[in-house]
């Protein structure tokens, strides 16, 4: 019984926590919460002034509640045919290139997680030289404009197809996997892409929805090759829409190009929330495999 209760003074003595132990933990608390407010207050403010009448969005200072309910600049962004079809861009682009994207990824990865594979050194080498150094917005324009894929959807999906840093994740994460599955597989006469379908995709979950969130942000984001490479209206993307929008307070008809329509403060911010909607819906499906496919795909080397 002594011994016992020994043991318990020595455990509560351990679970006595110091000045310093608080400090610490007040200072993490404090960083997080202030990167919190500075997350949560400015989307706030976009909720809300989408929601004001031109009244309330014309004061100055934060708005984080609204005080009258105004869906004026919902209604004009309904009706605006422009946006709708960048919209519609924007997803077709994000899927096809989420997808696209993660298959070669996968396909990429398979071959550089052998350690036999001839010059894997210097393949690896050549990856990492990618997220260092680029060719540059002119030879990369010209190279597109010689490709013939300026006013061309593909010119969304290909140049981007794939990303040297998701490429090291999912390299990282096959690397963890037991060689042994493999053996065994081909062993019954499973080939290279049956090992990798049947094998390799079903355990690497966690991984494939850390890149495919990365993919899909990377493309619904995009607009500086919209810019760049495409001048016909109907290859818009819903991003480029948006920018020229905040920038200049319109956008030019699908049709003519000489009729514009002006858009309110409120309306900027109705076009900002809608344009939130598909991503904010997707993250809490995949956040539960967000920190566990970075961590596994990192640690290994």
């Amino acid at each position: 019984m002594k011994k016992e209760k020994a043991v318990e003074v020595s455990i509560r003595r351990r679970r006595k926590r110091s000045a310093e132990d608080w400090l610490v933990d007040g200072f993490a608390y404090g960083i997080a919460i202030i990167l919190m407010l500075s997350i949560v207050l400015p989307f706030m403010q976009v909720i809300t002034i989408s929601m004001s009448p031109a009244s309330i969005v014309n004061k100055t200072g934060f708005h984080l509640i609204p005080l009258k309910f105004d869906f004026s600049g919902y209604t004009k962004i309904a009706t605006d045919d422009n946006f709708w079809h960048s919209y519609l861009n924007t997803i077709m682009r994000a899927v096809v290139g989420t997808a696209s994207g993660v298959l070669v990824t996968l396909l990429t990865a398979y071959p550089l997680a052998k350690t036999n594979l001839p010059y894997r050194k210097g393949l690896m080498l050549f990856v990492v030289f990618t997220m260092y150094f680029s060719g540059g917005m002119i030879p990369k324009y010209l190279l597109i404009k010689n490709l013939h894929l300026t006013n061309n959807f593909l010119v969304y999906i290909l140049p981007c197809l794939v990303t040297g840093f998701a490429l090291i994740i999912t390299r990282n994460f096959f690397m963890s996997i037991p060689p042994a599955l493999e053996e065994s597989a081909k062993i019954d006469g499973a080939s290279n892409l049956q090992v990798l379908f049947k094998i390799y995709m079903p355990l690497s979950t966690p991984v494939m929805a850390t890149i495919s969130l990365w993919y899909c942000v990377q493309h619904w984001n995009s607009w500086m090759d919209n810019m760049l490479y495409v001048t016909k209206n109907s290859l818009y993307v819903l991003q480029y829409v948006i920018q020229t929008i905040l920038v200049n307070g319109q956008t030019a008809d699908m049709e003519m190009m000489t009729d514009v329509v002006i858009h309110t403060e409120t309306m900027k911010m109705a076009a900002l929330v809608l344009s939130l909607i598909p991503i904010v819906c997707t993250y809490p499906f995949l956040q539960k495999y967000f920190v566990k496919g970075m961590i596994v795909g990192s640690v290994k080397g």
